[in-house]
């Protein structure tokens, strides 16, 4: 019955104190007066769209950004209570929301989001080398990152994941695994690590030349690293750069990797709800003044939703089901079998029970992977 479809919901917030040097997410200084606005209108565009959800049960929301925990604890339970008003909320849904260390050391503010409903938060950490910190356009120090992970326990956070980066300008692998070695004694129940990589317009992608950054085998080795300490401290590594002691599994995210619905607000902002993709115009200013026009749309078409299924399944641990292209898709699983099996052989794939996965190895040539499995399945 489609009263049982669950759906996340994705709420962004795009202020920030600082740009970092990496980062080319849609994102803006605050003020007082602008982040009021911002949240009226985030206010009025959830309960606008709340009707085209009432025979969905939302099951996760995520506040990112930006950096959602500047909005401050006020504004943030605002819209909460927003979502439980006028949308139907599983009682255990995960509610999820980004900080950065320096804005939530306060054990007063992490109190009363953890009393309004938020059970999640993900801290970005980065490194645990300052120099490294600034270097990037960090604002904040290892130290703060500490104490934001103890106020949040103080504050009956009982789910708390931290972001990390590795490839950093100059970043040594002792450098690596000490920051590795400090975040395990934090023992956080989730764990990211993403490899940096300059993109175009930031500061970072111009300074590259001048910079010190590894290359594509560095970067693998910093990975690998990664993998086999967070194994042993008992991290299960369940897609390509996410890490999870058993049953924390980022259940938002997961919805991304299984195609699964939901719902974006906010100027920037992207869904795939009731077979239909779309974003949101990067335009804060139209967005508070009511006008949220599409910056993309687009039916998805059976050949679309095949060729996605292929590229986010290689994604995670789990892996591509034999039983989902054969009964959902209606495409014979042989091909894949074929392009699997050399991969196995060069330790870059492995069985599962209803299909492959890749190996920690293969995550790292993933994308030419996914290529010769399209061309296999003749998916373009």
């Amino acid at each position: 019955m489609r009263d049982s479809l669950p759906l996340g919901l994705y709420i962004h917030i795009p202020f920030c104190a600082a740009k970092c040097a990496y980062c080319d997410f849609y994102s803006l200084p605050h003020s007082e007066d602008k982040m009021d606005r911002y949240t009226q209108a985030l206010c009025r565009h959830l309960k606008e769209a709340a009707p085209n959800a009432a025979s969905y049960t939302v099951d996760t929301v995520y506040f990112g950004g930006g950096t959602p925990s500047y909005l401050g604890a006020e504004r943030l339970n605002a819209l909460l209570t927003t979502v439980k008003e006028f949308y139907r909320v599983e009682p255990e849904a995960e509610i999820t929301l980004e900080a950065n260390p320096d804005s939530a050391k306060d054990n007063r503010a992490l109190r009363q989001l953890r009393r309004a409903g938020f059970n999640r938060l993900s801290l970005g950490v980065q490194s645990g080398d300052d120099e490294l910190l600034r270097a990037i356009g960090r604002i904040h120090t290892w130290r703060q990152a500490v104490e934001a992970v103890e106020a949040a326990r103080l504050a009956q956070f009982d789910n708390i994941s931290l972001d990390l980066m590795y490839g950093l300008p100059g970043q040594t692998e002792a450098q690596w695994r000490d920051t590795l070695e400090k975040v395990i004694a934090l023992s956080p129940e989730h764990i990211s690590c993403y490899g940096l990589k300059p993109e175009k317009g930031t500061p970072l992608y111009r300074q590259r030349k001048t910079l010190a950054l590894p290359d594509d085998d560095g970067q693998a080795d910093l990975y690998l690293t990664a993998v086999t300490r967070l194994r042993q401290a008992g991290y299960e590594l369940y897609e390509i750069s996410n890490f999870a002691k058993m049953g924390y599994r980022s259940r938002h995210n997961l919805k991304y990797w299984r195609m699964e619905e939901y719902l974006g607000f906010g100027p920037g902002a992207h869904s795939d709800f009731s077979g239909v993709r779309y974003a949101y115009e990067r335009d804060l200013d139209g967005y508070m003044a009511g006008r949220a026009v599409f910056s993309e749309k687009t039916e998805i078409l059976p050949p679309e939703r095949q060729r996605e299924y292929v590229m986010l399944s290689l994604r995670t641990r789990d892996g591509i089901s034999r039983q989902t292209m054969e009964r959902t898709f209606r495409r014979p699983f042989a091909p894949l079998d074929a392009v699997f099996k050399r991969c196995a052989q060069s330790g870059l794939a492995e069985a599962t029970d209803d299909g492959w996965r890749l190996t920690p190895e293969g995550f790292l040539v993933s994308n030419r992977i996914i290529g010769m499995a399209l061309d296999a399945m003749e998916i373009n």
